[in-house]
């Protein structure tokens, strides 16, 4: 079963990443920004905290596709190393 996210702004004025299929659940991002940022973002802090969150997801994706591959790159060698001890 996969998730929907939405992107919210929190009772307190942070912008979070939230399950929206949940709503009792913790917040798995939170975003605050200073009150200077704010000054300049204006209503944009949004576009700008999607952006931060998506940045953040990517490179979430490409830690999970590396150890993947270091996985896979185990797995490889347990074999080889397994298949040299077989008497044939």
């Amino acid at each position: 079963m996969s998730s929907f996210y939405e992107i919210i702004e929190l009772i307190n004025g942070d912008v979070a990443l939230a399950r929206a299929d949940d709503e009792n659940s913790e917040p798995l991002v939170t975003i605050r920004f200073s009150s200077e940022s704010l000054a300049f973002l204006g209503e944009e802090k949004f576009n700008v905290a999607k952006a931060m969150i998506e940045a953040g997801m990517d490179a979430a994706g490409d830690i999970a596709d590396q150890q993947a591959e270091a996985m896979l790159e185990d797995l490889t060698e347990t074999q080889s190393e397994a298949e040299k001890l077989m008497l044939h």
